[in-house]
């Protein structure tokens, strides 16, 4: 089997040194144009140091490239080697015809209960990142739903069910796409959850539209937009002192720990922890609309600041306490242990940081096989030996690094 080189895992350092040779910049211009010391670079570009989201988001800003495109995605080989990219033609087309009523000899879709039975299993599938078989189910879901929704075009509570199951069915279509790294497909399922969602008649629907929203400002480096955007969300969703309010409420305040974090804000990012983690003694764990939110969530993102602030030993502190509920779902514990992966290969735990990249690939194996950070991690490891095991080959060539 044909193992990457340690060469060949150059990881992000090596894109970002690409894509500079091709803007003709050195090192010492895109230090200026990031605000990151040439220094930092060149040490991340030879990784020696850990490209930290907020370098990432800088680097890509003064290079007017996506994160995405410093990421590697989409990783094209593995998409074909597992099909999905014959599966995402059809879920855009399926987005395209979102207002194209049923044509003459068209079957009716399927009643009310049977819609929304499929996309409660659709959300169970998301919960567990199995990407593949959401893929493939997405777009004669998607038709039926918005056939569904069209055939109930007077207002009341019918059409906003329906336009309740067209913000899911696209909120899906969102996760899998940026997951998979086809980020102008994600944006597509993400505008059109944003016209469904008002008309579902449920506030909570829109404020969720807004959290990944936010998120994929993260992913453009637009930290400071993505806070106000959080804000906005917070302001127009009232706490009605509903359990599934406060969590949609304390879930945002998340994000923006993350966005105001790698936007360098860390004083503003504790703020928003602090807030949250008073929200999550109310709430305790909760799985409502699909958002994981409770005090373990919120240490998990403790966690992912740290990391993101270069402090692994606190990272690694911080993930050595936490205990996942047996019912904890996969796709939310694989991210747990991936970020415990980074914290151990930044404290020089090699060995401890590839058993939880081994759990990671065991809870949500698509989840991580497509992860960015897993990717990252992974090329650090081989890099930071003369001879890598075969086991940690083995793991390189099933991801793709």
């Amino acid at each position: 089997m044909p193992y990457a080189s340690r060469r060949e895992a150059g990881g992000i350092g090596a894109r970002i040194e690409e894509v500079m040779a091709l803007r003709g910049y050195s090192l010492r211009e895109l230090g200026r144009r990031a605000s990151v010391s040439p220094s930092m670079l060149s040490r991340v570009i030879n990784g020696q140091r850990q490209a930290s989201p907020a370098i990432v988001s800088a680097v890509a800003r003064a290079l007017s490239v996506s994160i995405s495109v410093l990421h590697g995605q989409p990783y094209i080989h593995q998409l074909q080697a597992d099909q999905l990219d014959q599966l995402i033609a059809p879920i855009s087309a399926a987005l395209d015809d979102w207002d194209i009523p049923l044509g003459e000899g068209d079957p009716p879709p399927p009643d009310l209960a049977t819609l929304q039975a499929q996309v409660a299993e659709l959300k169970e599938q998301r919960a567990k990142g199995e990407f593949i078989r959401i893929a493939a189910e997405l777009p004669s879901l998607i038709a039926e739903v918005n056939a569904y929704f069209l055939l109930n075009d007077q207002p009341g509570r019918r059409r906003e069910q329906a336009a309740a199951l067209q913000a899911e069915v696209c909120r899906t279509m969102c996760v899998v796409g940026r997951n998979i790294g086809f980020m102008d497909l994600a944006r597509l399922a993400l505008s059109r959850m944003a016209v469904a969602a008002p008309l579902s008649g449920d506030p909570r629907q829109v404020a969720i539209e807004r959290w990944y929203r936010a998120q994929l400002m993260a992913d453009g480096a637009r930290h400071d937009r993505g806070v106000l955007l959080v804000r906005q969300a917070l302001k127009d969703l009232d706490d009605d002192g509903q359990q599934a309010t406060k969590a949609v409420r304390g879930a945002l305040h998340l994000k923006a720990a993350v966005l105001s974090s790698r936007g360098g804000d860390t004083v503003g990012a504790d703020g928003w922890l602090e807030a949250a983690g008073e929200i999550a003694e109310e709430t305790g764990e909760t799985r409502d609309y699909g958002l994981v939110f409770g005090p373990v969530n919120c240490t998990l993102h403790t966690m992912s600041t740290s990391n993101d602030r270069d402090r692994h030993a606190r990272a690694l502190e911080k993930a050595r306490k936490v205990r996942l509920p047996d019912d904890y779902p996969e796709a939310r514990a694989g991210h747990y242990w991936v970020d415990r992966a980074r914290a151990e290969t930044w404290t020089a735990k090699h060995g401890d940081a590839f058993a939880s990249l081994a759990r990671a690939r065991e809870v949500a194996p698509q989840q991580t096989r497509y992860h960015p950070g897993v990717h990252e991690t992974v090329a650090t490891l081989l890099r930071a030996r003369a001879k890598a095991p075969g086991e940690l080959l083995e793991f390189a060539s099933w991801c793709g690094v």
